[in-house]
């Protein structure tokens, strides 16, 4: 893959100052086999399309392990020269410690206020009119993923909601499937979680907690119906004992759960096990209910150097992250949207074209990670754990909890 001529001057800024070429270190957490595909993609471009070096630092675990590992190293004067973290609130403090570098002179050159789409994508990188990373693609958490051998095994039908595939759940018990398949770790129960909120509430009442922070109805009759669904979740995963996402993903992938609440990310691990959307798996943006999806996502910032050639590399890396090519081949495996809106995905699977569908039709709503800082976020984190975790713990009581927290949300 070359890049093309328009890219390439448009870069040019960037490489004046380079001579020769400069190792870039980029961390990320991306580990996964569908994970590994995709980032090999960027690597590989960068290698081939620059006179510098991609010098991968992915660190093994959860963005829960990872992103504290990232900040500690940029705060504490050990940076790398690009890292992955959600486009969002998670950089604000490095980004007013002017510990990030703006690249808003890059964004101009590459024309990314154009492009861009949606255009909430760029803002969430624009700190007081200032560009500080380079947003790569659109994940939304709205899904469920099913299993069409676990469902041919219960003898039923793949439903095509979430009511449906609760009714289910007796049958594959007793076909000896797992319902639910459900990794252990904080962040996943907080997506199912979410997941459900959107689905099943109101677009006003989710707005109404999410974006205006109003504990009155977190604490009402809406919000009831979503822990009473969370609380059937929790009883349709028992017997699920894996930890990591891609775990739980496999079970769906081998018949041996029925479905899994999560993001869009887990298309990368069907299309390794070399499975077809529509013929082994089925998908649901908004767990069959609403056709919406919310825009969350990865991007790259670039912690501030002394160095000339490693901020011309940073540059160069962050122009090519948003080339139509390197948007193209990323995000078809890593089963995410590209963040561009003017490309050719005309070879993506059915269950990327839905989502494309959803995105171009306006279908979308914030992410989280826009919406809560992450003291909030881990906040929830914890209360859904507990609650997932603890058989005797009441709908009422989670949900009492919950509304405190968005009382004191910012």
């Amino acid at each position: 893959m070359k890049l093309t001529s328009k890219l390439l001057a448009a870069t040019a800024l960037c490489a004046a100052t380079s001579a020769g070429a400069t190792e870039l270190e980029v961390t990320h957490w991306w580990t996964s086999g569908g994970e590994a595909a995709a980032v090999a993609e960027l690597a590989n471009a960068f290698n081939a399309n620059t006179d510098h070096e991609w010098v991968d630092g992915a660190i093994a675990g959860s963005s829960g392990v990872a992103r504290p590992i990232i900040i500690s190293r940029i705060i504490g004067g050990e940076p790398m020269g690009a890292t992955q973290l959600n486009h969002g609130r998670q950089a604000e403090e490095l980004i007013e410690a002017g510990l990030l570098l703006d690249i808003t002179d890059v964004a101009e050159a590459n024309g990314w206020m154009d492009v861009v789409n949606p255009s909430n994508l760029l803002s969430a990188c624009t700190v007081d009119g200032r560009v500080y990373c380079a947003p790569v693609n659109i994940h939304s958490t709205q899904w469920i993923w099913l299993s069409h051998d676990a469902f041919e095994k219960a003898g039923t039908a793949v439903p095509a909601n979430w009511d449906e595939f609760v009714a289910a759940g007796p049958a594959l018990r007793e076909a000896g499937v797992v319902p639910l398949a459900m990794g252990q770790q904080q962040w996943q129960t907080n997506l199912a979680f979410g997941a459900l909120a959107v689905a099943l509430l109101p677009e006003a009442s989710w707005r109404a907690v999410n974006v205006d922070k109003d504990a009155s109805v977190a604490a009402g009759p809406d919000y009831t119906r979503v822990f009473e669904a969370f609380d059937d979740a929790r009883k349709l995963a028992v017997g699920s004992n894996v930890n990591d996402w891609n775990m739980a993903t496999n079970m769906v992938i081998t018949g041996e759960a029925g479905a899994q609440i999560h993001g869009d990310w887990a298309q990368g691990e069907f299309a390794v096990a070399g499975q077809v959307a529509g013929e082994d798996y089925s998908c649901l943006p908004g767990l069959g209910f609403r056709e919406v999806l919310d825009t969350g996502g990865d991007a790259f910032y670039f912690p501030v150097t002394d160095d000339e050639d490693i901020e011309a590399a940073q540059k160069e890396l962050a122009a090519l992250l948003l080339s139509p090519e390197v948007q193209v081949a990323f995000n078809l495996k890593k089963g995410s949207l590209p963040v561009r809106g003017d490309i050719d995905m005309s070879a993506a699977n059915d269950c990327m074209q839905k989502g494309i569908e959803i995105l171009n039709s306006g279908g979308v709503l914030p992410s989280a990670d826009m919406a809560f800082t992450q003291d909030t976020i881990t906040q929830i984190d914890e209360l859904m754990t507990t609650f997932w975790n603890t058989p005797d713990m009441t709908v009422a009581e989670v949900q009492e909890s919950y509304a405190k927290i968005i009382a004191s949300a910012d």
